[in-house]
């Protein structure tokens, strides 16, 4: 059982002592509930790890959730039946999609279900009907991994238990897994008490987090339009204790990713070096130049140069240089303004060099406030928890995250959204080759989830 695993890990179980008070599921039915679930958060966690895949191109992901949400009577979506194809960013190359569609075959995907997610459709929507009248629920689970090779180091947790990525390169270093597998417990609880629940109930399995490229284009399908009460959230962000869950996240930095191409000309660096239009040194003249973009006084802003990637050989003028930039500012304005001055002086490096340029927008995330309300909603809804020991009222982000497009439209819409964390111990932190989390945290969401539900209907 779970419980032995967490005991090897030096921890001791958490007390499930105090009793829930919930007058339509017993604390019986509740504990019942949480002997069943514990052993396939585990494994669906587990699975989940070993097959990471990046933005677009979570072909065996998507099939694998979506099997194990038919088992438990859900209507999915699937492919374009998810999301607008035109609203998505940073998709990948043909070629990578085949190279990834294929792979997926190779891995059991069968081709039908490739078919419906062919040119990178991934992620899907499952929907539940209670009969009844209620509240319209939806809840947001990212699914994508990071291009990230995966630690072998002593003490990392997947390492030793033998499920580190089979994937060399990519990892899923920021807790999707423990994401998609906290969505499957929900979709579990959900169809357990479907008897005692109202209204309706849509779970996003968005792909293309990473890169703020996916959100968009499922809000565009319109699965927010009307939904009255929405949770994102994610494992950790801090390290916290297990049992601590924060109801209420702000300060999300807004966002947008560029990748930048300069197109110069090749020549002879001996014999006709003036006849070269150099790409590498107009990329270089912007990387160093974007530094100097003034910071506004009106709140944060960032910008960072993560990629240059130029040349062929010492004796060639570079005819070719690829950047990848981001900018964040602490609102939607602010970080405009930073997009308006890089791209100005992106432009003016072309210029100076004589080269031609091409900025491509490949990923976009809003600023963001969850809506305090939450937080009254989640301290009474876990007053009598069983694996929820304190719930924090509020965080502050500092980082970005394209789950604001859809909080943005629920609460233009008239309704409340929030974005909670799961409280966990960091080993290492996000985006780190040896990133885990302790797994009860899983339980900790689950029940989260399940009792704000039982709180609003």
């Amino acid at each position: 059982m779970l419980y032995f695993i967490w005991q090897k890990r030096g921890d001791k179980p958490l007390n499930k002592s105090q009793k829930a008070e919930d007058q339509s599921i017993s604390y019986q039915d509740w504990q019942q509930f949480f002997q069943e679930i514990e052993s396939k958060l585990l494994r669906w966690r587990r699975d989940l790890h070993q097959y990471p895949e990046v933005g677009w191109t979570e072909y065996r992901t998507t099939y694998w959730l979506g099997q194990e949400l038919v088992q438990l009577g859900y209507k999915l979506s699937v492919g374009k039946e998810a999301l607008v194809s035109k609203a998505r960013m940073g998709v990948p190359e043909p070629e990578v999609l085949k190279q990834a569609e294929n792979r997926a075959l190779a891995e059991g995907v069968p081709l039908e279900w490739i078919k419906r997610m062919e040119g990178g459709h991934t992620g899907l929507v499952a929907c539940w009907e209670t009969g009844r009248p209620g509240p319209h629920f939806a809840f947001r689970f990212d699914i994508d991994a990071l291009p990230i090779d995966e630690g072998k180091e002593d003490g990392h947790f997947p390492y030793q238990e033998g499920f580190r990525s089979r994937y060399r390169g990519q990892m899923h270093a920021c807790a999707h897994d423990g994401h998609a597998a906290i969505g499957l417990g929900l979709a579990s609880w959900i169809a357990c008490f479907n008897k005692v629940l109202n209204g309706s109930y849509t779970l996003l399995f968005q792909p293309a987090e990473e890169g703020s490229r996916g959100a968009k284009a499922m809000v565009e399908k319109g699965w927010l339009d009307d939904v009255d009460y929405f949770v994102a959230g994610h494992i950790g962000l801090q390290p916290l204790n297990i049992g601590d869950v924060v109801a209420t996240t702000s300060g999300f930095l807004a966002t947008s990713k560029l990748n930048v191409f300069f197109h110069g000309k090749a020549a002879h660096a001996g014999v006709e070096p003036e006849q070269g239009k150099n790409a590498l040194l107009a990329a270089a003249t912007a990387a160093l130049h974007l530094q100097a973009i003034p910071r506004h006084s009106q709140g944060a802003t960032r910008l960072n140069v993560g990629k240059l990637v130029a040349g062929k050989g010492r004796n060639i003028i570079p005819d070719q240089a690829f950047m990848e930039i981001e900018t964040r500012g602490e609102t939607t304005e602010l970080n405009r303004y930073m997009v308006r001055e890089a791209k100005r002086i992106i432009q003016a490096a072309a210029h100076m060099y004589d080269v031609q340029l091409e900025i491509v927008e490949v990923g976009e995330g809003l600023g963001g406030e969850s809506d305090k309300e939450w937080v009254d909603i989640v301290q009474k809804a876990c007053r009598n928890a069983i694996y929820v020991q304190h719930v924090l009222p509020h965080l502050q982000a500092g980082g970005s995250e394209d789950a604001t497009y859809m909080m943005r439209r629920v609460q233009e819409r008239g309704g409340k959204a929030t974005y909670m964390v799961f409280g966990t111990p960091l080993p290492a932190g996000h985006h780190h080759p040896c990133f885990d989390f302790d797994e009860r945290v899983l339980m900790v969401a689950v029940e989260t989830l399940g009792r704000c539900i039982l709180q609003l209907t």
